[in-house]
């Protein structure tokens, strides 16, 4: 396997469930990786819990290759109610995720995080739709705040098709926006071909997410998320396509569900790794 791509891969540090600092290290440790994204919201929201985690993480040689945020208020029940409270969409959580950000930004400045990802809400298609021109308003604002502190962010793909959310994208014009390209998401959302959507957004791509999922049984339902090499995303393919860029983005692995995160990250990286050495 490619030096390159081993160099590349680390986990999300949410899909390992740690209680606190100590227990992310030795989820790691398990897994002999040194390298994560950092969920950083449980920072501030749960600051006794998280206390000197980034102690820990340096002491053990850990490397936060970016972080995350959350927005307020999100309900994964169902496809609906993510439409209605995800993101920056509603109006209701606007304010209290106005100031999540100005913390998070703060938070990754001081930590010399120079990305951070978070899922932007469900993109209206239209470019003529009020309810996007707010939301482009309030992405606008975001990418300037973090933009003052020298620090990139990526939208998660998925709850819209790659052609609008590269609309979105050339109609923010930030230089420090981008995209965080999660390959299931377009299966669980049912929004389009990972690999498609893979090279439409290359340019935009700031970093990927490992995942796998299976495609809904029906208009308007969620797909499953399963293990990598379970699922519908072509994996040699999509890092053919990937090894195929100039540069190189970070592979991070993300598990959501399931009982057996551990075993489940371990055989992704099995899986990236047999896939890339062909």
């Amino acid at each position: 396997m490619s030096a390159t791509v081993e160099s590349r891969l680390a986990v999300c540090s949410w899909s390992l469930q740690p209680e606190g600092p100590d227990d992310l290290f030795e989820s790691l440790d398990q897994l002999e990786c040194r390298r994560i994204q950092l969920a950083l919201s449980p920072l501030i929201h749960e600051p006794d819990r998280w206390a000197g985690v980034f102690d820990v993480l340096e002491k053990q040689g850990i490397e936060v290759v970016s972080g995350m945020m959350a927005m307020a208020g999100e309900d994964y029940t169902s496809l609906e109610s993510i439409a209605r409270t995800g993101g920056v969409r509603p109006d209701a959580t606007w304010e209290a995720n106005r100031e999540h950000v100005a913390r998070i930004a703060e938070q990754a400045a001081e930590h010399d995080i120079n990305l951070v990802t978070f899922h932007a809400g469900f993109l209206p298609e239209s470019n003529g739709d009020g309810e996007r021109l707010v939301m482009l308003r309030r992405l606008a604002e975001i990418a300037d705040h973090f933009a003052t502190r020298s620090v990139d962010i990526a939208f998660e793909t998925g709850q819209e098709s790659a052609a609008t959310l590269l609309a979105v994208l050339d109609e923010l014009d930030r230089q420090n926006v981008g995209v965080n390209f999660d390959p299931a998401n377009m299966i669980l959302y049912g929004t389009g071909d990972p690999i498609e959507a893979l090279r439409r957004l290359a340019i935009n791509v700031r970093q990927i997410h490992i995942k796998d999922a299976t495609s809904p049984a029906a208009p308007g339902a969620w797909g499953t998320e399963v293990p990598v090499g379970d699922g519908a995303v072509d994996w040699k393919a999509f890092m053919t396509e990937v090894l195929g860029w100039r540069r190189a983005v970070d592979l991070v692995i993300e598990r959501e569900s399931g009982d057996h995160r551990i075993e489940d990250i371990a055989r992704a990286i099995k899986v990236i790794r047999e896939v890339s050495s062909d």
